[in-house]
């Protein structure tokens, strides 16, 4: 982290900051020693899925020693974890600034005086620092991946690769990214793709293996997380950003990855990957492991109905939850509520959502509706 640090500390005139958890107390002091001689600092920080609550400690704390602090507008979440100083240099990055998870994920930033980048960077910061509603794309700059709106030159960056391809992703829960990584292996690239498991995308992962991608997975209890978001294709080109693979990660929330082609930043990311995936245990179809049993208040057949179950998203975050729906109501709102958290996800064509709950307790009640149709299961 010492990079990151002495950027921040580097600040003469002013920072700013995107981030969607801020939990570093060596960061929060940072950045109020920034403003204690004068440096103009603002911090815009994450308030939907968790950041409401991880954040919470620094938005008091940084406001209270002269810091502008403003949470992104609720609604969206905003999980772009960016740094820039200066108006002159700015760090992209994969990682959040939590530092009990620094020496256990695997991450990656990218440190850009690119003007056009920096500027483009600078200009959405802006507009989202006034911003009341959702975001909007930003400019590309020269090398820049905004969502919304990254799918595109993500499915082109992968259909461009002619030889190889490296990936390492916290989620695979794109069907639009995992199509695109089939017909690569399938046209005879060299794909790739190394995780931390998780049961959520085990089927994705079984299809990646049937159409020749060479899939590696870390045990969610492994020494290394791979929380990482990156793409090389030809050990050429990498992509570097905040950027899961997932619709509303690609489509909706506010997210920042790169695009760069510079051999002093691509080799390292290249060999980084290779390395992790050497590491990992070369993936077979198992079964999710730690669910709940489905229920349901209606037996298909009998109108609209659902069935529901759960278990742990596998994210590093205890009480995290991934709720399963399966109904026979496709292209329906479907809305999963606990105790303390409602969330909500588009059933696909089949009827299918899966919706992630944050801080659910173990056994905890959740309630599932979709159509027409309620169910329930339990944490």
């Amino acid at each position: 982290m010492h990079p990151i640090y002495s950027l921040m500390s580097s600040a003469r005139h002013d920072l700013d900051m995107t981030m969607y958890e801020l939990a570093d107390p060596q960061a929060v002091d940072i950045l109020e020693a920034d403003a204690a001689r004068g440096v103009i600092v603002r911090v815009l920080l994450d308030q939907d899925y968790s950041g409401a609550s991880v954040n919470a400690a620094a938005y008091s704390g940084l406001r209270s020693h002269g810091v502008q602090v403003h949470w992104a507008p609720a609604g969206t979440i905003f999980h772009q974890k960016t740094i820039t100083v200066d108006r002159h240099t700015s760090a992209i990055m994969t990682l959040n600034l939590t530092s009990e998870y620094y020496a256990s994920s695997r991450d990656f930033a990218v440190v850009t005086t690119n003007p056009a980048d920096v500027a483009a960077i600078e200009q959405v910061f802006g507009m989202d620092w006034t911003n009341s509603g959702p975001p909007q794309t930003g400019p590309t700059g020269t090398n820049l991946v905004w969502s919304p709106g990254a799918e595109a030159p993500i499915l082109a960056l992968i259909g461009s690769a002619q030889h190889s391809l490296l990936v390492e992703n916290e989620e695979m829960d794109d069907s639009d990214v995992a199509d695109a990584l089939e017909a690569a292996a399938r046209r005879g690239v060299d794909v790739h793709v190394v995780m931390t498991y998780s049961s959520s995308w085990a089927s994705e992962l079984d299809d990646l293996v049937a159409a020749g991608v060479k899939v590696g997975t870390y045990s969610s209890d492994a020494s290394l997380y791979i929380h990482a978001k990156v793409i090389v294709a030809d050990t050429t080109t990498a992509f570097v950003g905040s950027q899961n693979f997932s619709d509303s990660s690609l489509n909706y929330n506010r997210e920042l990855g790169i695009i760069t082609n510079d051999p002093a930043l691509v080799g390292p990311i290249a060999r980084t990957v290779t390395s992790d995936f050497e590491g990992a245990t070369p993936f077979s179809s198992r079964d999710s492991t730690g669910s709940s049993a489905p229920a349901t208040t209606a037996a298909p057949g009998a109108g609209a109905w659902c069935q529901a179950s759960a278990s742990s998203a596998n994210d590093g975050y205890a009480g995290d939850y991934d709720v399963y729906v399966h109904s026979n109501q496709p292209g329906e709102k479907a809305t999963a509520s606990d105790s303390g958290d409602t969330y909500s996800y588009y059933t696909d064509d089949s009827g299918y959502a899966v919706i992630r709950l944050w801080n659910t307790t173990p056994g905890e009640a959740i309630m599932v509706t979709v159509g027409g149709a309620t169910c329930s299961t339990t944490a």
